[in-house]
C-alpha cells in the first residue's frame, strides 16, 4: 500500500508541475476537507464542502485536477446556490480554470469588480446528451490589473443540466485553455487511423476535404506517449482529395497529429475479438463504446444492426450509428458508420424499415430502400438546442446512406422528445410513429410517405421513459387473438389494441425483465415467418483497459403467453444460438445431500446450459455458476441472480432454467421465458472454473451443458 500511494503522489506532482508554472498564483483548487478561507456558500447547491468528484445520480464527472472540484449537483439539478471568493488583487494577465456543466442562463462563474460582472463564463451543456467533462478557460484580465476582485459561482436554475462545475482557479502568465491544431494531407487509403488515449482532454475534430466540411467529431486525442488504440475513420470516399484534419482544442505540446497514419485495413487485426475480456458471442464493437441498439431490420436474408456508437472513445458521447450486418443473428460483420453527426446535431436512436412499397418515392433501381429514422440532438451550443426526427436512406441494400434534404420529418415538440420507433401497419397502408415525448409519456404518429407526420394519440404513464417499442403478437400462436405490445426502455409494457389510430390499453404497466444491465431493447422489422426478434444493450458492463466498452444480449425471440395472471409477454433465446453449440455434457436424476454443495463438474468459460430442477421440497436453492450466485427462495417463490429478484413461481415443485454464460455476462431465462434477468461481471484475472455448485435439498433431474463456440472465428461478409 505504501508504494501504490507513493506512485499516486508523485503522479499527481508530476500532472500539477506541467499546468502550474512558478509564476502562477492558485486562488482556489478545492483540495481541502472545507472551501478555502475566506470562501462562503449560499443554497443547498454546492453544500459545505467541495465535491470529491461525482455526486450522487450524476453522469462519471472528468477532466478535474486532485480530489475536489466545486459541483452544484449536490441534492441533483433542482438545487439552487452560490459559491464566492474572498477579494483578491489581479497581479497575471489571464485568471485560467477548468469548467463543465450546463450552459443554460443563470449557470456561471462570474468575475466581479465591486457588483459588476466584468468576465463571465458557462458550460456547453443545455439538452439531454453531453458530459461532464471539464476544460481548461481564459480571461484575459490585463485591463484589470492590480484592481480588486472576487470571484462568484452560480446556480439559480433547476432541470436538465441545471448545474456547474468549477475547478483549479489560478493567476497566471500564460493561457492554459487549448490551442486548435491542424494538419493537411491528401487521401490515398481506404482509413484515417487516429490515436486515442482516454485519459486526454476531449476535442472536437473537423475534417475537410477540398476545404469543403465533411465531418466532425469529439475525441481524446493522444498528448504524448503511446496510444490506448487507434480509432478508424474511412476516408476512402475522399481518395486524390486534400484533406485538412482540424483538433480545435488540445494541449499546446500535443503530439497526436504526428500520429495519424493512413492503411488500407481497420487498426488491430491481428488482435481484434481476441481480447482478454472481449465476449465470444455478443455483439461488441470493434473498438468503442456501443449504447442503443437502433435501426435493426431484416431484407433478403441479411439482418442489419445499427448502434448507438462513439467511434473515438470508449465512454459515452459522439453519437453515431454504427452498422454491422449478419446472415444469421449470430455472425456479425462490423461496417462503416451509417449516420456521422451534422448539423443538427449528434445521432441518438431510432429505427429501421424496408420501404417495400416505395412509399417514399426513394428507390431509384431495383433494391427496396431502406429507411432509418433517429433524433438528431442539438445537446450543445454547438449544435442547437433542439431535439428533432430525422431520416437517412439507403437505396443500396446498406451499403451507403444518404441523409434527406429536407430533414427534420418531424420538428421539436417537447425537450426531450426523442426515439423514433417506425413501423408498417397494413390494415390502414400507413406508416405509424412512436416517439418518446416527456416524464413517461409517449405518442403515436401516422405518415403515408414516410416524410410527413400527424399525430393521432397519446401512451401515458408507461412506467419508464425512452425507447418505445410498438407491435403486434398472436395469443399463444393464435393469430385470429392478437394483442399489441407498447415496450418502454426498462422493460416496462402495456397490452392493448390499436385501430390505426387510436391505442387502447388493456393493463397496468409490466414486466418480464429484471436487473439493470438489460436497457432499451428493440425489435427487428421484417423478421422472417413474423418472428418478434430482440436485442438489448447490456447496460452498465466494463471492459478493463480494452479498447471498446459495453455489449449486446444475446438475439431473443418474444411471444404472449396465457398464464394464471393473465396474458404475458416471454422472451426466450432464439434458436440459432443452438447452432454454437459444442459437445454436450449431460448429468440426470442426482440428489443433492441437504445442507452439502454438490459439484456438476465443467471446466468451460463461456457455455451453453439447460435444466430442470425438483425444488418443491427444498427451502433454497443456491448455485455458484462462474462467480455468479443464482438462488430460488421456495417460501417466497422468489428467483435472484446476484442481487436482482424476481417473482417466479414453481410447475409442480420443478423449476426450468436456461442459461447463458459469456466471458463478462450471464443471462438467465426461468420458465421457458417467463422470467429473464442479464448480468454483466469482470471475471477474475487467471481463474480456472471448475464446474457448477449446487446447495439445497433439490433433484437435478436433468442438467445439459454446452460448450459455446466463438462468433468471431469466421468472417461471413
Amino acid at each position: 500500500m505504501p508504494t501504490i500511494l507513493k506512485i499516486s503522489a508523485t503522479f499527481f506532482i508530476l500532472l500539477y508541475s506541467n499546468i502550474c508554472t512558478a509564476a502562477d498564483i492558485l486562488i482556489t483548487g478545492f483540495e481541502g476537507e472545507t472551501y478555502a478561507s475566506g470562501w462562503k456558500t449560499e443554497g443547498a447547491a454546492f453544500g459545505n464542502t467541495p465535491a470529491h468528484g461525482t455526486l450522487k445520480g450524476q453522469m462519471k464527472v472528468t477532466g478535474f485536477l486532485g480530489n475536489g472540484l466545486a459541483n452544484s449537483f449536490l441534492g441533483g439539478d433542482g438545487s439552487v446556490g452560490k459559491l464566492t471568493s474572498p477579494i483578491f488583487k489581479i497581479e497575471r494577465p489571464f485568471i485560467s480554470f477548468l469548467i463543465g456543466g450546463g450552459g443554460h442562463k443563470g449557470l456561471a462563474i462570474n468575475l466581479m469588480i465591486e457588483n459588476k460582472i466584468v468576465r463571465t463564463a458557462s458550460g456547453t451543456n443545455i439538452v439531454p446528451g453531453g458530459n461532464e467533462n471539464l476544460n481548461w478557460f481564459d480571461w484575459d484580465v490585463t485591463e484589470f490589473q492590480d484592481k480588486e476582485v472576487r470571484i462568484e459561482i452560480i446556480d439559480e436554475i433547476g432541470g436538465s443540466w441545471g448545474h456547474i462545475n468549477i475547478d483549479h482557479i489560478v493567476q497566471t502568465e500564460q493561457r492554459k485553455a487549448p490551442v486548435e491544431k491542424k494538419t493537411y494531407f491528401v487521401a490515398e487509403k481506404e482509413f484515417l487511423h487516429i490515436p486515442v488515449t482516454m485519459t486526454a482532454p476531449a476535442t472536437w475534430i473537423r475534417i475537410e476535404a477540398d476545404g469543403v466540411w465533411q465531418q466532425e467529431f469529439e475525441c481524446s486525442l493522444t498528448v504524448t506517449g503511446t496510444p490506448d488504440f487507434y480509432a478508424d475513420l474511412q476516408i476512402g470516399n475522399w481518395k486524390g482529395k486534400k484533406l485538412t484534419f482540424i483538433a480545435e482544442k488540445v494541449p499546446q505540446e500535443s503530439q497526436g497529429l504526428n500520429l495519424l497514419r493512413q492503411d488500407d485495413k481497420r487498426t488491430q487485426e491481428e488482435t481484434v475479438y481476441t481480447e482478454r475480456f472481449r465476449p465470444q458471442f455478443h455483439f461488441t464493437a470493434r473498438t468503442g463504446w456501443i449504447n442503443d441498439p437502433n435501426g435493426l431490420l431484416y431484407c433478403n436474408g441479411v439482418w442489419h444492426l445499427f448502434f448507438q456508437h462513439n467511434p473515438y472513445g470508449t465512454n459515452w458521447g459522439n453519437m453515431t450509428w454504427g452498422h454491422a450486418a449478419s446472415p444469421d443473428l449470430l455472425h456479425w460483420t462490423e461496417h462503416p458508420a451509417a449516420i456521422h453527426p451534422d448539423k443538427l446535431g449528434t445521432i441518438f436512436s431510432g429505427s429501421g424499415v424496408v420501404d417495400w412499397n416505395n412509399c417514399s418515392g426513394f428507390q431509384k433501381g431495383q433494391e427496396k430502400p431502406l429507411v432509418l429514422f433517429y433524433t438528431a440532438s442539438g445537446g450543445s451550443a454547438r449544435f442547437g438546442a433542439k431535439m428533432t426526427q430525422c431520416l437517412v436512406y439507403s437505396v443500396d441494400a446498406g451499403q451507403t446512406f444518404q441523409k434527406y434534404e429536407h430533414n427534420p420529418v418531424l420538428p421539436q415538440i417537447t425537450n426531450g422528445n426523442r426515439d423514433p420507433k417506425v413501423i408498417w401497419y397494413e390494415a390502414n397502408k400507413q406508416w405509424i410513429m412512436a416517439l418518446y415525448m416527456e416524464k413517461e409519456n409517449y405518442a403515436l404518429f401516422v405518415s403515408e410517405n414516410l416524410k410527413e407526420w400527424n399525430k393521432i394519440c397519446n401512451i401515458n404513464d408507461l412506467g419508464c421513459s425512452e425507447c418505445p417499442d410498438f407491435f403486434p403478437l398472436p395469443v399463444d400462436g393464435n393469430s385470429s387473438n392478437t394483442k399489441w405490445v407498447f415496450w418502454g426502455a426498462d422493460g416496462k409494457y402495456l397490452l392493448g389494441s390499436f385501430d390505426g389510430k387510436t391505442f387502447k390499453r388493456e393493463t397496468e404497466p409490466l414486466t418480464n425483465k429484471y436487473g439493470g444491465n438489460d436497457y432499451a431493447a428493440m425489435t427487428f422489422s421484417d423478421a422472417p415467418d413474423k418472428r418478434r426478434i430482440q436485442l438489448a444493450w447490456m447496460q452498465g458492463g466494463q471492459y478493463p483497459r480494452m479498447p471498446f466498452n459495453q455489449q449486446y444480449s444475446v438475439p431473443r425471440e418474444l411471444t404472449l403467453r396465457t398464464t394464471p395472471q393473465g396474458i404475458r409477454l416471454f422472451t426466450e433465446p432464439v434458436k440459432e444460438l443452438e447452432s454454437l453449440r459444442g459437445e454436450l455434457k449431460e448429468f440426470r436424476n442426482i440428489i443433492v445431500p441437504p445442507d452439502q454443495e454438490t459439484l456438476i463438474p465443467f471446466e468451460e468459460e463461456f457455455f451453453d446450459a439447460e435444466m430442470i430442477l425438483d425444488v418443491g421440497h427444498a427451502d433454497k436453492l443456491v448455485m455458484d455458476v462462474v462467480g455468479q450466485r443464482i438462488a430460488y427462495n421456495v417460501a417466497e417463490q422468489q428467483i435472484m441472480l446476484e442481487k436482482v429478484c424476481a417473482p417466479l413461481a414453481l410447475r409442480n415443485g420443478k423449476l426450468k432454467l436456461r442459461i447463458l454464460v459469456d466471458r463478462t455476462s450471464i443471462e438467465l431465462f426461468a420458465q421457458d421465458g417467463e422470467v429473464q434477468i442479464a448480468q454483466c461481471f469482470v471475471p477474475k484475472m487467471n481463474t480456472a472454473y471448475k464446474g457448477i455448485t449446487v446447495d439445497g435439498k433439490v433433484v437435478l433431474e436433468n442438467i445439459k451443458l454446452w460448450k459455446i463456440n466463438s462468433i468471431w472465428k469466421t468472417k461471413h461478409f
